[in-house]
């Protein structure tokens, strides 16, 4: 039996060796990890590393060629579709298009795995997606058009709509790459807020330390690292797979890894950079 499933048997998530190609070239590259149930675990990596490519993996929008993802110790791909999305709900980086459609519309959409596209919403459900809304501190908008809110307002929404679908996961694909500061710290909050199993990919390293129990690091597609912050945030990795340097402190407040990173990585000569 493999180090993923030894580590623990009651792992929500767990995938298996998992590889996946796209057009020859390999993406994901035997990766195999487990997640335990009420963690938050990050995905970190440099651009083009693999983490959205695994995430799109573990919530079924590709098939791995290779390997097994497994929900509840059962293989993903053998679970009903309306079931697993009753269960896992995702929150991308890009926010969809939902035209004409208001706040309280776009959350009671997290009630189609239950009801299913046609059926109204009841009393309790009516309430249920105004709890959600009050949750994200979105009230005051709740009949605003979902197409008007600025960029941390939509995410927030999308995590109502997440809170309505009731899930026992929440993927989240780097939703806080657009957002200024202060909506990317409100909207991980949120999250970890919720009490319930989060995976998360991130591009800041310091937000990551802050809000998750462990890790795990993709480099070329290859799983090179997991664990607690603490003991994947090390000056060694971040120079060799981020390619920068830097320095590892605690955190004043967490008592987490706090990078600072040195600075002069581009050179210019004769009117050409070199980095």
């Amino acid at each position: 039996m493999s180090q993923a499933l030894n580590e623990s048997k009651s792992a929500l998530l767990t995938a298996e060796h998992l590889s996946w190609c796209t057009d020859g070239n390999l993406i994901l590259d035997d990766i195999s990890f487990s997640v335990e149930q009420g963690s938050f675990t990050g995905i970190l990596g440099p651009n083009g590393a693999g983490k959205s490519s695994l995430l799109r993996c573990l919530y079924r929008f590709v098939k791995p060629e290779q390997g097994t993802v497994s929900f509840e110790h059962n293989d993903i791909w053998q679970i009903n579709a309306n079931d697993y999305a009753k269960n896992v709900a995702v929150v991308l980086q890009e926010t969809p298009s939902h035209f004409n459609l208001t706040v309280h519309d776009v959350v009671a959409l997290g009630l189609i795995p239950h009801k299913g596209i046609f059926s109204r919403a009841d009393k309790s459900d009516n309430e249920k997606i105004i709890q959600a809304i009050v949750q994200v501190g979105l009230a005051h908008k709740t009949q605003q058009h979902f197409e008007h809110l600025s960029g941390g307002e939509k995410q927030r929404a999308l995590i109502a709509r997440a809170i309505v679908q009731s899930p026992t996961l929440l993927i989240m694909d780097e939703p806080t790459s657009h957002l200024d500061v202060r909506y990317q710290i409100q909207i991980m909050e949120l999250a970890k807020s919720l009490g319930i199993t989060v995976i998360a990919s991130f591009h800041d390293l310091n937000l990551a330390s802050a809000m998750c129990d462990n890790l795990l690091v993709l480099n070329q597609g290859k799983l090179v690292c997991q664990g607690e912050p603490k003991k994947v945030l090390t000056s060694e990795m971040l120079s060799d797979v981020f390619g920068v340097c830097a320095h590892i402190s605690e955190h004043h407040q967490h008592k987490v890894p706090h990078i600072s990173y040195d600075y002069g990585y581009i050179q210019y000569k004769h009117g050409e950079h070199h980095v």
